[in-house]
This record gives C-alpha cells, sequence and structure tokens, in this order.
C-alpha cells in the first residue's frame, strides 16, 4: 500500500450529460444522479480503504465534467500545470480548479495560449517518462512545452479511436516499466514506442477495454477499475498485483471512470519522480 497516497475528487453533486463532446456522450440518455453518487462514494470508500487521503473540492453548478479530477492539469512536484481545456464547456472548469490548487500549496501554471493540454488525462508518468496522448484533446506541440518546462523526455503517441480521446482511457502506467493498455486505441507506431519504452505490457481485450478497464488508479499493488473487467483482472493477479472492481457505470456514460474521477497529489506510482 501507500499510506501517504493523496488524491483529489469532487462529488458528483452536478454530475449529468448536459452536452455531448466524445462518443460516450447522449443527452437524451442522461445520467441518473443518485446513482453516480452511490458509484463515487463507493469508489471513494474503496481508496480510502486503501490508506488514500482523499482531498475533495466544492461541486460547481453548470460543470457536470469537474467531477473528472483528472482532467484538471498535470501535477509535477508542487507544480500544478492547469489544463487548457479543447472546449470551452470544460475552460469554465479551470479558475476553480486553479483557486483549489493555489490554496493547497501548489505552484499554479499556465500553458501558452493557443495550444491544448488536457492535464492527467493526456500525460501519464512511467519511470522518467512522460507518455503523451495527442489528436483528439491535446496537441502534439503542449506536450512538448510541458517537457522542456519540466526538463523531462515526452513520447508523443497518437490517439486514433475517437472513443479512447484521452491518454488514460487506454493506458495506465502501474509501476515503472509497467503498464496496462488497450493495442488498438494507437497506431503502429504508437504500439511500437510502447513496446519498446515499457518492458511489461498487459494488453487488455476490446470488450474489457470498452468498459474502460484502463481507466484504472494504482494505490501501490493495487489496482481499482470499473466492473466486469474480469479477464483483466485475472492478468493482474497473475503479474503481481491486486484487482478490486467497482461499478462506474453512470460515468461510463460520460466517458470516464476511475482514473477520470481522481487525480493522484503526490506523484503515481509508476511515476519515477514520486520515488
Amino acid at each position: 500500500m501507500s499510506p501517504h497516497a493523496r488524491i483529489l475528487m469532487c462529488p458528483p453533486d452536478h454530475y449529468g450529460i448536459e452536452y455531448e463532446i466524445n462518443p460516450w456522450m447522449n443527452r437524451s440518455l442522461g445520467a441518473v444522479r443518485a446513482l453516480a453518487f452511490r458509484q463515487w462514494q463507493q469508489l471513494h470508500d474503496t481508496l480510502v480503504s486503501l490508506g488514500v487521503r482523499v482531498e475533495t473540492m466544492t461541486p460547481q453548478p453548470g460543470l457536470p465534467d469537474l467531477v473528472f479530477t483528472a482532467n484538471a492539469g498535470l501535477v509535477f512536484h508542487n507544480t500544478f500545470l492547469s489544463s487548457r481545456f479543447r472546449h470551452e464547456v470544460r475552460a469554465k472548469e479551470s479558475p476553480h480548479f486553479d483557486a483549489w490548487f493555489a490554496e493547497h500549496g501548489f505552484t499554479v501554471t499556465h500553458l501558452p495560449e493557443n495550444s491544448f493540454h488536457e492535464g492527467a488525462g493526456d500525460a501519464l508518468f512511467c519511470g522518467d517518462t512522460l507518455f503523451a496522448g495527442y489528436r483528439t484533446r491535446s496537441d502534439a506541440s503542449a506536450h512538448q512545452w510541458v517537457g522542456k518546462t519540466f526538463e523531462v523526455r515526452v513520447l508523443p503517441l497518437e490517439l486514433v479511436n475517437p472513443r479512447f480521446y484521452h491518454l488514460d482511457t487506454c493506458f495506465c502506467p502501474i509501476a515503472p516499466g509497467e503498464a496496462i493498455y488497450f493495442p488498438d486505441a494507437f497506431d503502429t507506431y504508437g504500439k511500437r514506442v510502447l513496446h519498446t519504452h515499457v518492458p511489461k505490457l498487459i494488453p487488455v481485450a476490446e470488450e474489457e477495454a470498452f468498459r474502460f478497464g484502463c481507466n484504472a488508479v494504482v494505490v501501490g499493488k493495487t489496482v481499482v477499475h470499473n466492473s466486469r473487467c474480469p479477464r483483466l483482472a485475472e492478468d493482474l493477479t497473475r503479474a503481481g498485483y491486486r484487482a478490486i472492481e467497482v461499478e462506474l457505470d453512470e460515468f461510463l456514460k460520460a466517458g470516464g471512470s476511475a482514473k477520470c474521477l481522481t487525480l493522484r497529489l503526490d506523484g503515481e506510482e509508476a511515476a519515477g519522480w514520486k520515488w
């Protein structure tokens, strides 16, 4: 376990499908808010049971996706790089995230204008390398700016399936040099990059990738992911991890799951700078 793990979450008081900015969203289906809250609470309580210090921010009316804190920005040591969202409906979240991080002792920085970068949704450390998803939401040039600013190596990965619009929907580092991923979310070059730079890759089956099995939260040797992903759970167990399933289908309606609902404040388990 990671007894000092710190994660930021936002209760889903105002969560709902109020617009459509990815293929998962359908306003006519909507979301059942009471069920969403129960599922969010189960994820919260599961993380607390693992020794995580969960910090929360205040939900805001009119910002249904504020619940997806992973997209707030990128945390690197004591710096919070605020996201520059591609969609205006989500850009309205940034002042609230910026204020929270400033109040909690982080140095808040911003990307250059006319560039898009959606934080930990598209930028994930595995060891000392920052793997960076681009095309749908984030720009490759923005990732390179991040690399220069933080003085880290960045490896851009083009996302070729619109259903997997953020990197954290199809790739999850679980330890330095280890990750789970959905191969078909990447082009041939992207798959080659992953195989070259991540020695141990665990592929996720298509049906479980579409349940966002890759969108998982890693706490020590425990991986928390959406329910009904039995093959992933078996593969993780064989690799020496403990898998915990939490039903998060109300958030899948918006294109999110466990990882989207959390932002690690102290460094991911796989991040080289955490150690």
